[in-house]
């Protein structure tokens, strides 16, 4: 593909600049290098390319060399050339200052408008329809379906820091040609992809939880439109949080997979009522509710089998009876009875989500 043809304007008076330094030997004057650094601004936000307009001066300076003047001695040819080499080396360097400058300012401000648009796009705050305009920009169709992955580690990230440049790197060595946005927000690394192509947020789930050390990551589900990639992201986030309350231990969780969760939370008034009623009187135990009701909880999570709890706990199976008939006696609900167990593990999820006892409801 041929280069685009750059315009002679951006060699004005380069030329004469190098005929009078052959002349005078004179170096280049302040209003010159001025000159010389505008037009490397104006060619960098034209969009040529450096290599090419060094080049382009290297050829004039071959064209414009200044011929000996009749009868100069060896040594004044050497010093007229001297000088010329001089100025074109004063000249390229004002050019390229000029030109790297504006590249410098243009990168800032590429990256001020890929964050502007990044927390409108994640927090809804612009007009969804210039908000997808835009998206087109940074290789988003949010006409079509999203999802958006969360990655936490032990640290706060930014997007210059390694940890997101090596997923990264990984995720444009495997995804390079398609449509994939990867940043940071709030300390934790993002990825929003196309929601046909799951395997993306599951590859980035991989290595963000390898470059994190065993970082935990949350994928929401695929929401078409702009507003899509919102309702994920926060998906994501809530997913995240209910981790932290749930002491969910898988390192990638799925908002599909823990829709129970906001469901039971719906009526926050209703759930804060069963675990006053339910979960209330564990509070007369000796030691408080916390013991009694981490017992119920690990005793729900391993199946309801009293060995595989007493192993979790660290107990006999003798102390955990103990506590289960302890538990029956205060609540009036028996853990082993069926007919009583759903309630009792509603009320013990409803803790968590509340963070009962720590908090009243």
């Amino acid at each position: 593909m041929a280069e685009p043809v750059i315009p002679d304007s951006f060699l004005e008076g380069y030329a004469r600049i190098l005929g009078e330094a052959a002349v005078s030997g004179r170096r280049l004057t302040r209003e010159e290098l001025d000159s010389r650094r505008t037009l490397g601004r104006e060619a960098a936000e034209a969009g040529h390319q450096l290599r090419a307009l060094v080049r382009m001066h290297l050829a004039e300076t071959r064209a414009a060399w200044p011929a000996p003047a009749p009868g100069a001695t060896p040594a004044a040819v050497a010093a007229a050339a001297d000088s010329v080499l001089a100025a074109m080396e004063q000249a390229v360097d004002a050019f390229a200052d000029g030109f790297e400058r504006a590249q410098r300012l243009t990168v800032r401000r590429e990256e001020a408008a890929r964050r502007e648009f990044i927390d409108d796009l994640l927090y809804g705050r612009s007009d969804l329809g210039r908000l997808a305009e835009r998206a087109t920009r940074f290789g988003l169709r949010l006409s079509r379906a999203h999802a958006v992955a969360v990655a936490t580690g032990p640290e706060a990230y930014t997007e210059t820091e390694a940890v997101p440049r090596q997923v990264e790197s990984a995720m444009l060595a495997r995804f390079g040609g398609r449509k994939i946005l990867l940043t940071t927000k709030d300390g934790r690394m993002v990825c929003v992809a196309p929601g046909s192509q799951p395997d993306v947020l599951r590859y980035f789930a991989k290595q963000a939880h390898a470059a994190t050390d065993g970082g935990r990551v949350a994928i929401g589900r695929a929401h078409r439109g702009p507003g899509g990639v919102v309702q994920s992201y926060d998906e994501a986030l809530e997913a995240l949080d209910l981790a932290d309350r749930m002491d969910l231990d898988d390192p990638v969780l799925f908002a599909a997979d823990l829709l129970v969760y906001p469901v039971l939370t719906r009526d926050r008034q209703a759930m804060a009522d069963l675990v006053r009623s339910e979960l209330g009187p564990l509070q007369k135990a000796r030691g408080g509710a916390e013991p009694l009701l981490r017992t119920l909880s690990v005793y729900f999570d391993a199946g309801c089998v009293a060995a595989e709890t007493a192993r979790r706990l660290s107990l006999s199976v003798r102390a955990l009876t103990y506590r289960l008939e302890r538990i029956h006696q205060l609540t009036g609900s028996d853990p082993a009875d069926p007919q009583h167990r759903y309630t009792l593990q509603t009320a013990v999820i409803g803790a968590r989500l509340l963070d009962w006892p720590a908090k009243e409801v």
